[in-house]
């Protein structure tokens, strides 16, 4: 595949068209067409390292973890706590034990909601949240109101998709008892700015959770520089195996929280009249976790670091920019989002077209884009639509899938007038 001379990522450090390589799925065909992947912030595609890793674990190294006295479960075991060390390496945690690992982001949050929320939060208290959230960080919060009667305050953005700093600082009061802010928005790509949105929580002696999804693939997460207290992702985001997230809390919070769920290896003796707990990070995982997953995940953090994430970030930042130029020349073009600090996604609508239509035509030119409302559908409303069409970029995103987008909304528009 031919580099195109508007943009040539290599002074960056970084070859996406290289990188292709290792996604065997980016080979296929759709319609039978080349598969053009557009849809990273959904789901993110696997390397083959991630692919080998997995099913090495299943074909080699597979058993039961933590309480096996035999050398496969200890070489399991091994495996799965070093990929909790690559996790910690990752973010910059001080300790492995602050890392929990869950399903995904959306049990992290939950984790955080049930047992945070229901031991410290009491009727009258407030969380903030911001418009930008998905529906994982509302609906989580939402439930915890219904029980505790809690308050739940909502930061407003602009017409750029940006925060209202300001009013952030005013919602922050006497009754907040947590924040819970994404760090880029799935919708539309907004880049939040979480060092301000800590100081001004902790200057009120507020804890706040991070929502980190669409952040930890596109740049470097340092989470002792943001000094958030939680801060979670999922794996299938970050080009890992689905089923698998990461729950960073501080250890103060960790220690004092109780079980999340019961079940085995979150305990050190049961009785019928008592039930002792052990220590974090087992004490919220509570039965056999995903391990094979843990694993994968690992070795999609290896494979990201040897590419280098500043070089990543770089490329996709380039990408971005080329296809917000490229596509404000299609006719009746209209981007959702336009804050000036943006990652990987470009949010739109088109006229005479409905989202629903353009993923549909696109669909059929080989072009995987996400239509609806992005399960932040309190956005959608702010903005006054019921959805937008959103583009959203890889590592292994190149200007020819930019073109290959625009020439299909050029149909879309051949098609709908």
């Amino acid at each position: 595949m031919t580099k195109p001379a508007t943009l040539d990522p290599r002074p960056h450090g970084f070859d996406a068209w290289r990188a292709r390589e290792d996604f065997p799925i980016l080979k296929t065909e759709a319609h039978g067409k080349p598969l053009v992947y557009l849809d990273s912030a959904a789901s993110a595609q696997k390397p083959r390292a991630v692919i080998e890793a997995v099913r090495h674990v299943y074909e080699a190294e597979y058993a039961n973890i933590h309480r096996g006295v035999y050398e496969l479960s200890e070489k399991t075991t091994a495996a799965f706590e070093g990929a909790r060390e690559k996790v910690r390496a990752f973010l910059n945690a001080p300790e492995a034990r602050e890392i929990l690992f869950v399903r995904g982001a959306t049990e992290g949050i939950n984790l955080v909601a049930q047992s945070f929320g229901r031991a410290f939060l009491k009727e009258g208290d407030e969380i903030i949240l911001s418009a930008l959230e998905h529906h994982s960080n509302i609906v989580p919060w939402q439930l915890l109101r219904d029980i505790t009667g809690i308050v739940l305050r909502v930061v407003p953005v602009n017409n750029a998709g940006e925060l209202e700093i300001d009013a952030y600082a005013e919602l922050l009061n006497t009754r907040t008892r947590l924040v819970a802010m994404t760090h880029v928005s799935n919708a539309i790509g907004t880049v939040t700015p979480i060092h301000d949105i800590v100081r001004l929580a902790h200057e009120r002696g507020v804890p706040v959770l991070v929502d980190g999804c669409q952040a930890v693939p596109h740049q470097k997460v340092d989470v002792q520089d943001f000094d958030c207290d939680f801060y979670v992702f999922s794996g299938h985001k970050l080009y890992g195996p689905s089923g698998i997230g990461v729950l960073y809390g501080k250890a103060k919070h960790l220690e004092a929280m109780p079980p999340y769920q019961g079940g085995g290896d979150m305990i050190r003796s049961v009785t019928f009249e008592k039930t002792d707990y052990n220590v974090i990070p087992h004490k919220f995982e509570a039965g056999t976790p995903h391990i094979a997953g843990a694993i994968g995940l690992g070795a999609a953090i290896d494979y990201l670091e040897g590419l280098g994430i500043p070089e990543i970030m770089a490329h996709e930042q380039a990408v971005l920019h080329y296809a917000t130029e490229r596509l404000s020349r299609i006719r009746g073009l209209r981007p959702i989002g336009t804050a000036r600090e943006k990652a990987s996604i470009l949010s739109f609508v088109l006229d005479r077209a409905h989202p629903h239509d353009v993923g549909t035509v696109l669909d059929g030119e080989g072009v995987a884009i996400r239509t609806g409302h992005h399960c932040a559908q309190p956005l959608m409303e702010r903005f006054g639509i019921p959805a937008t069409a959103r583009a959203s970029f890889g590592l292994y995103n190149t200007p020819e899938d930019v073109d290959a987008l625009a020439a299909g909304l050029e149909k879309v528009l051949e098609i709908f007038g």
